[in-house]
C-alpha cells in the first residue's frame, strides 16, 4: 500500500538502518526492504542508496518526506481521533528520558495500580512531537524548545534550571563544558547562550546521564538539568551555579492533540504528571 510505504520511508529516514526501522515497525528487515522497493516502483523514483551499514536518502526521497511527511502525520492523527478511549484502551505516553528519570518513576508506579493500560516510551523531543501529531502517542512529555507550528495543545509545566556539575570545586565559571547534542532542535537555543557567556561546548553527548557521570569522573564540568541531578542524587557539593545559568533554562511541556483532552482518562494522566513536576525550582 502507498501509505504503508510512506510510513516505512519516514521511519527509515529517522532510524537510518533497515534493521532499526524494522524494530520500530515490528516487521522484519526484509519486509522494510520490500515496502521501500514497492514505493520506489509506484513512484518511479530511487529513494535510498546504501551508505556503509546505513542507508542514504536520495534527493527525491528528501523532497517526498518534506512535502508529504507533515500531511501523513496529520492524517494518521485525524484517524486516531476517531477512536474512542475506553477503560482498557492503551494510552501511549512518549517522554523525555530525563523527565521520566527525574520526576515520574514513583508517581507512575503508583498510577499504574489505578490505570494499568499505560505504555511509556522515551524519545528526543522532535520525535515525541511527531508521535503525538500522528497519533502514535496519546500524550507527550517534552523537554527543551518545541518546534514551531506543531499544531498541538500544550501545557507548560516548568522552566527547568541547569547546574554545572563538576567533581571538584569551581572558583569561577568554566571556559569549556560537556553539553547535550546541540544539533537536536530542542537544545539548539543553548548554543547561542553559551557563546554569549564565552563558554565552549567541549563535547556533545546524547545523554545527560552520560555527561553527568563523565563530569563526576573528572573529564570536564557538564551542563546538567535539575531532573538528572535529582535522578542521580548528585551531591550539592558537585553542583555549581553561575550568573549565565539564570538565562539558561529548559522548558518542560505536556503536549497532546486537542480532541484527546476530551477523555477523562487522559485528563487524569495529565494532572498526575503535572502534579509530579515541581512548579518552581
Amino acid at each position: 500500500m502507498l501509505l504503508e510505504g510512506i510510513e516505512t520511508l519516514l521511519v527509515l529516514a529517522r532510524e537510518g538502518t533497515m534493521s532499526k526501522a524494522g524494530s520500530t515497525l515490528y516487521i522484519s528487515q526484509s519486509a522494510v526492504s520490500k515496502r521501500i522497493a514497492g514505493l520506489e516502483k509506484r513512484l518511479g523514483k530511487k529513494l535510498i542508496e546504501p551508505d556503509g551499514r546505513r542507508i542514504k536518502l536520495t534527493a527525491d526521497a528528501d523532497a517526498l518526506i518534506r512535502n508529504v511527511g507533515p500531511s501523513y502525520r496529520e492524517l494518521k492523527g485525524l484517524i486516531y481521533e476517531q477512536q474512542h478511549v475506553q477503560d482498557q484502551t492503551l494510552i501511549s505516553l512518549a517522554c523525555s528520558e530525563t523527565l521520566v528519570a527525574g520526576y515520574l518513576g514513583q508517581r507512575l508506579g503508583e498510577y499504574l495500580h489505578i490505570d494499568p493500560y499505560i505504555s511509556i516510551s522515551t524519545h528526543h523531543t522532535p520525535v515525541i512531537i511527531e508521535r503525538v501529531q500522528s497519533g502514535d502517542a496519546t500524550l507527550g512529555f517534552c523537554a527543551g524548545h518545541l518546534p514551531p507550528h506543531h499544531g498541538l495543545a500544550t501545557r507548560h509545566l516548568l522552566d527547568e534550571p541547569f547546574s554545572i556539575v563538576s567533581h571538584q570545586p569551581l572558583g569561577r565559571q568554566p571556559d569549556a563544558i560537556l553539553v547535550n547534542d546541540l544539533k537536536n532542535p530542542a537544545n539548539a537555543y543553548q548554543a547561542s547562550l553559551l557563546q554569549q557567556a564565552g563558554i565552549l561546548p567541549l563535547m556533545e553527548m546524547d545523554s545527560y546521564t552520560a555527561s553527568a557521570q563523565l563530569a563526576l569522573g573528572g573529564v570536564a564540568p557538564a551542563l546538567i538539568p535539575q531532573s538528572i541531578v535529582k535522578a542521580l542524587k548528585i551531591d550539592p557539593v558537585h553542583c555549581h551555579h553561575f550568573d549565565f545559568l539564570d538565562h539558561l533554562t529548559r522548558p518542560v511541556h505536556l503536549c497532546y492533540r486537542h480532541k484527546t483532552y476530551r477523555s477523562t482518562r487522559v485528563q487524569r494522566l495529565i494532572e498526575t504528571i503535572a502534579d509530579a513536576v515541581p512548579t518552581e525550582a
